[in-house]
Parts: structure tokens; C-alpha cells; sequence
């Protein structure tokens, strides 16, 4: 061989060897693009001497973009709230109160009817412990979590926390993630029957938001977008109070005032001006006061509480029968009083003490709106309270900055008269309508039913009603002025409210009422699932009965009839020869849920779910414990011993993910009859419904 053949071998030896290498790494990259176990949350630990025998528990749990996981504080009724359990406590050392979290957020679940509470990016709890046995070697804290995005994945992870041989120690003992144990991904508790009511998983769930100790754990909205709303639901409060008795007299009253005894125009502007601040100070320091007693997050727990629901629906009952006319909420004359011996003085202190006499005077009129406003925005946290009232104040100083300015407006102003005790009317009717909102809070953490979807929308209706025949004119309230006529402001508002109770009444039969989704009970928790009047087997040649119903099988969401168990639901499917299609969901599936309500009730897809497949809904979140002989232990180690467990490691097992909701569509032999997507997950009406029709066409 001469050295040119010897160059060209070496040469394609090693082209060959690099492509081999090249080949390689494009599987192993192809075979990792595909994997489906996710991992959103890595988590870390790390032990933190305190005084005397006492140490923190610190976990970091980093987590990818666009995921959230839910806080332990999550109200009921709710997503899988962090559960954590300390699994070598007893003898060994005791918590120092609740696991504190650091900084989460809050949004309204309208799919679950809670506010929520959940960590993005990051996830910070602290435990603070009592170690009283000397020769503990470790502390072994057991996650449960759920974290979400387009789909949901129900997790767990085992921490085993090294206790430093020098307790003494002021250096931090860190475990590194490789020293954890690996995250296993199983079904976590909080339903535990398919079959049992609503009030029996939820008594199964163990988190007392009303006395938990948050002190870290500041909430704030869920974005900017919900302290704008708060700003400007405030804002439009504000304009609503200035059109009340109490508030739009004192307009022209005050501004002449103040241009009549100032020594010029320029003077009558600048006090004027300094007015309408003060005005905003007072009530800007009024939710100051709010969240500085109450702190940033006090009354988002309260939220979910029974006490505080119910003494808030009271309260408004209160305002609203106030505002309706029977009587006036008037704070104590004396300190109308002294405020005017004050503005007296004159000057700047004088200004500040006509503004503070103005509060106090319009209280009967500006008060349930205040306290309303003050409740809602605190229950978002942070500085919500502090922006609903720099909207409401600001809309309540705003005219008598601008009239100062340009007194000529005053001519061009209606005058007083019946028309403003009107307005007070409506808020009354509105104050009303809320107040059913907390109590319908307060039934649904108790389960009691007593305020179902159904009657919730009924009380509407028949309070938007009223509200209507008050506007044209039919009914009239103790400070009514005769009404020869209506105005054509009045008659528009009038047809409004007609519209929206028009709009209400389909709500009894089922309808889901997008345009007030957050304010009745979710559907689920309602009379009839079908609505009043409604029938589960509406849809006679695609659903059985229910006393006719396969065993195994029941009505699921629409009145699709579904199975729990896929051994009876391979039966059923193979006794009529149809098709399955599986769905992993869970019972605290946001985004299962989602795809229930708005995908599989259109149109085009419900006959389909009906007809022409056999559904069977697993559970990944069903703690049952399964029969000693059926439970069992994975290749990798883990056990499985509740049904959730079961068919999360059927889903990791066969289909290689672990995420919900997830849907597969099989022939009788379990084969897919999906080629180009086997599986599909949390996606849009139109794909869902192509992916159905190609699934069951291949059905043979």
C-alpha cells in the first residue's frame, strides 16, 4: 500500500467513524426530542441552623417557563394544592407552625369558581422544625404537587434532608439534587371515588385556609392587567358615588365656595385643586390602613372563608337595603362636626379637614361602595386596596378640580333631583346582586347545595327584573319622586337591564353564561348537570339510560356515557364493536375541564363522543387504594398502590408521558388508530375534531 492509499483509507475510515458518531447522536437527539416524561420543577434542599435545637427546612424548586404549580394555599374546590408530608416526624422532632412559601400569585379559576394560588418561575417554602431526638441523621419530606400550563402533570418528590454531624454549625448543610431521590410522577389526593359526590373528595382535603400561616407568603394579581381593572372598576365606582344625593350636591356648593372667598381666580383653582387632592389622600390612606392591618394577603385567605362570606353577605344585604331607601348608614355626627370646626381654620389643615368633612357627610351614599370596593381589591392582594382607592378617589375629585378651573361648567350641570336617588336605586339593586356572589361562596366550601347554579341565576333575574320595572316606572321606592315620565337616559338603562335578565333566563336550561362566568356557581354544581328541564339522554339514539346503562358505565360531561375502569370499558367496546377512546384526566384538571366544557360540547363533536366511540376516563388523581393483590411495584421501583397510581403508570408506561388531559384513540386490541398523532392533548375545537374523524375512520 503506498502512502496516497494509506492517507485515503485513514481518511475514510475516518469519515466513517464520524458518521457513525454523527448517526448516533441524531437518535439519541431524535429519541430525546420525543421523550414525553416532563419535568417541569427541579427542585433543590438545604437545612438552616436557628437557635436553641431548632432548624429550617428551605426547598427551591425552579420551574420551566409558561408552567405554574399550585401553592398549599389553593382554596378547595380548587386544583391539587401542594400537599407535603413529613414522613419520620413522630419521635424525631416537631414543625414550628405551617410551611411558610415565598412569593406567589392569584387569579380567579372560573372553570373551579376560586381564586387560585400558584408559584411561576420560582417555588420557595421554608419549614421551621424542632429536632428532638439527638442522633437524627435525616429529615425525609415527601411533595405533592400539581403543575400546569396547556396540560397538567400530577408529580410527587422525595427529599431525604442530611442533618450535619455539628449541629453547632453555623455553614448551611445543602443536598444536592443528585443526592434526591428521583421525581416520581404518581396520583395525588384529594378525590379519591369516581363515584362520590362533590362534598366527599372535598372533605378528604386537608389545607384550613382560614388559619394559615402565611407571613411569607406575599400574593399579588395574577398580572398587571388585573390592578388596571381593579383601577378602573374603582374609577367607574367613584364616578357612580359622585352621582349619588350625598356627593353631586356638594359639587357646585363647594366650588363656589372656594372661588367666592378666594382673593382671586388663580387662588379659588389652587384651593380647589388641593381640595380634590385631599380627597384622594384620605381615601388613599384609608387602603393603606387596609392593607397595612390586614397585610398584603390576610383577606385573600379569607376569601374562601365560611365567617367572612357570610358577614360579608350580610353587610351588603345591609347597604343595599340602605341604598333601596329604607334607611340611612350615617357615621356619628360629631365627627361631621368637629371636621367643620376644623375647615374653619382655613388654610391648607382647613382644605384637609373640608375634604375629610366631605367623606364623613357622603359616608351614607360612598360607604358601601368604599367597603365593597376595599373587600374585592384586598382579596387580590398586594396593592390592590391602594389602587381600587386611588381609582374611586379620583373619580370623586376630579369635578371638583375641573369646575374650579372652569366655573362657567357649573351652569351647563343637571340639577339635583329625583334622578340622583335613581342612581342610588341601581347600586342598591347592584349591591344586591353581589351579595349573592359571597354567599354562594360560602355553600360551595360547605357543600350544602342549598344555592345552586339554578337558584343563583333564578335570584338574578328575578333582581334584574325588579330592577327593570323600577327604571320603566312600575315600581317605586320610599324616596321616589313622582314620576310623570320617564327619561330617555333612563328608558336606554332600563332596556339594558331588559336585555341582561332576557340574557340570564337560558342559564336555567343549561346555557353557560360567559358574560358573567365568574360570578355564579360553576356548572358542575348545580341541580342537573343538563340544566332545568334538561335530560341526559336529550339525544335519544346516542345515549342509553341510565337505569339501562352497561356495568361500569355512567353519564359523563354533555351525557356522554363513560367508563372508569378500562377492563369494562374494553368490554362494552368489544360487545358493540366500536372504537375507545382513552382519556387521562384528573379531577383537579384545569385544563381537562376546559377541554370538557369547550371542545367536547360543540356541535360537530358531542354526537361523535356520543356515537361513534367508546369513552373510558381515567383518573391519575383517584386514590383509591386497590386491592392488595392488584397492587404492585414498577421496574423502576415505584409503587403502585392507589388506582390513580395504576393508570398513571399504564399512561407513562404505554404512551410515554405523563401529562393531562391526554387522549388516544385504539381499536379493540389497544392498537392506536392515530398514525401522525397517536395522541393529542389540550388543543383547539377544529384539530380536536380532525383528529377524532381520522382516528375512528381507520377503526376496522
Amino acid at each position: 500500500m503506498n502512502l496516497n492509499q494509506y492517507h485515503q483509507t485513514t481518511m475514510s475510515k475516518s469519515v466513517w467513524n464520524k458518521s457513525i458518531v454523527f448517526l448516533l447522536f441524531l437518535i439519541f437527539a431524535f429519541a430525546k426530542g420525543n421523550a414525553q416524561i416532563l419535568e417541569p420543577v427541579k427542585w433543590t434542599s438545604k437545612i438552616e441552623k436557628r437557635a436553641g435545637n431548632n432548624a429550617v427546612l428551605i426547598f427551591d424548586g425552579t420551574i420551566e417557563k409558561d408552567w405554574h404549580m399550585y401553592s398549599q394555599f389553593t382554596p378547595e374546590g380548587g386544583p391539587l394544592a401542594l400537599e407535603i408530608t413529613f414522613k419520620n416526624q413522630k419521635g424525631n422532632y416537631n414543625l414550628v407552625g405551617k410551611a411558610k412559601e415565598g412569593k406567589t400569585k392569584t387569579a380567579f379559576n372560573d372553570v373551579f369558581g376560586v381564586n387560585e394560588t400558584f408559584f411561576e418561575g420560582k417555588a420557595h417554602i421554608e419549614q421551621e422544625i424542632t429536632i428532638i431526638n439527638p442522633n437524627l441523621k435525616t429529615v425525609d419530606v415527601d411533595f405533592d404537587f400539581q403543575v400546569c400550563k396547556e396540560v397538567c402533570i400530577n408529580s410527587s418528590k422525595k427529599f431525604s434532608i442530611a442533618i450535619p454531624s455539628n449541629f453547632k454549625m453555623d455553614a448551611v448543610a445543602a443536598v444536592s439534587e443528585s443526592k434526591l431521590d428521583e421525581t416520581k410522577v404518581a396520583g395525588i389526593a384529594v378525590d379519591t371515588v369516581s363515584k362520590a359526590t362533590v362534598s366527599e373528595k372535598l372533605e378528604l382535603k386537608k389545607i384550613d385556609n382560614a388559619t394559615a400561616e402565611v407571613v411569607d407568603n406575599v400574593q399579588k394579581p395574577a398580572t398587571s392587567r388585573s390592578l388596571w381593572s381593579i383601577f378602573f372598576i374603582a374609577f367607574i365606582s367613584g364616578f357612580a358615588a359622585l352621582l349619588t344625593p350625598c356627593v353631586f350636591p356638594m359639587i357646585p356648593m363647594t366650588v363656589s365656595f372656594f372661588t367666592k372667598q378666594s382673593k382671586s381666580r388663580a387662588k379659588g383653582i389652587r384651593n380647589a385643586i388641593i381640595y380634590g387632592f385631599s380627597i384622594i389622600a384620605i381615601y388613599v390612606i384609608l387602603g393603606l390602613i387596609v392593607t397595612k392591618i390586614f397585610g398584603a394577603d390576610a383577606l385573600n385567605a379569607l376569601s374562601t372563608d365560611v365567617w367572612f362570606n357570610l358577614i360579608f353577605f350580610v353587610i351588603l344585604i345591609i347597604f343595599a337595603t340602605s341604598f333601596l331607601g329604607a334607611f340611612e348608614i350615617m357615621l356619628p355626627n360629631s365627627w361631621a362636626n368637629k371636621a367643620d370646626q376644623q375647615a374653619d381654620r382655613g388654610g391648607l389643615i382647613g382644605i384637609l379637614f373640608m375634604a375629610l368633612a366631605l367623606a364623613i357627610v357622603s359616608f351614607s351614599c360612598t360607604g358601601p361602595i368604599v367597603g365593597t370596593l376595599l373587600v374585592e381589591a384586598a382579596s387580590n392582594g398586594g396593592i390592590a386596596p391602594i389602587v381600587g382607592m386611588l381609582g374611586f378617589s379620583l373619580a370623586l375629585a376630579l369635578p371638583f378640580m375641573l369646575f374650579a378651573m372652569f366655573p362657567g361648567w357649573l351652569n351647563s350641570l343637571p340639577k339635583s333631583g329625583g334622578w340622583l336617588n335613581t342612581v342610588k336605586v341601581v347600586l342598591g339593586f347592584l349591591e344586591l346582586a353581589l351579595a349573592f356572589k359571597f354567599l354562594s361562596n360560602a355553600d360551595l366550601v360547605l357543600q350544602l347545595h342549598f344555592l345552586e347554579r339554578e337558584v343563583f341565576i333564578a335570584i338574578w333575574i328575578a333582581i334584574f327584573a325588579a330592577l327593570t320595572f323600577y327604571l320603566f316606572g312600575k315600581i317605586t321606592l320610599p324616596h321616589d319622586s313622582p314620576l310623570n315620565h320617564i327619561s330617555v337616559g333612563r328608558l336606554y338603562l332600563g332596556l339594558l337591564t331588559l336585555v341582561f335578565t332576557v340574557y340570564l333566563i337560558p342559564g336555567l336550561w343549561g346555557a353557560p353564561l360567559k358574560l358573567i362566568s365568574a360570578f355564579p356557581p360553576p356548572p358542575q354544581y348545580s341541580e342537573s348537570p343538563f340544566g332545568v328541564g334538561g335530560s341526559s339522554n336529550s339525544d335519544a339514539s346516542s345515549t342509553v339510560s341510565a337505569a339501562g346503562m352497561p356495568e361500569g358505565a355512567e353519564l359523563g360531561p354533555h351525557g356522554i356515557m363513560v367508563f372508569h375502569d378500562y377492563e369494562d370499558g374494553l368490554a362494552y367496546a368489544k360487545s358493540i364493536n366500536k372504537s375507545i377512546m382513552l382519556d387521562f384526566t384528573g379531577y383537579a384538571c384545569v385544563n381537562c375541564r376546559k377541554m370538557e366544557n369547550n371542545v367536547w360540547s360543540e356541535p360537530m363533536i358531542l354526537p361523535i363522543l356520543k356515537n361513534d366511540v367508546v369513552l373510558i376516563s381515567l383518573y391519575v388523581d383517584d386514590k383509591r387504594d386497590l386491592p392488595k393483590e392488584e397492587q404492585y411495584v414498577t421496574a423502576k421501583g415505584d409503587k403502585i398502590e392507589t388506582v390513580g397510581d395504576k393508570w398513571t403508570d399504564f399512561m407513562i408506561s404505554k404512551y410515554k408521558t405523563n401529562t393531562q388531559p391526554l387522549y388516544v384513540i385504539t381499536d379493540l386490541e389497544g392498537k392506536n388508530l392515530n398514525s401522525s398523532k397517536p395522541t393529542i392533548s389540550y388543543v383547539s375545537a377544529e384539530e380536536y375534531l380532525q383528529w377524532l374523524k381520522e382516528g375512528i375512520s381507520n377503526f376496522k
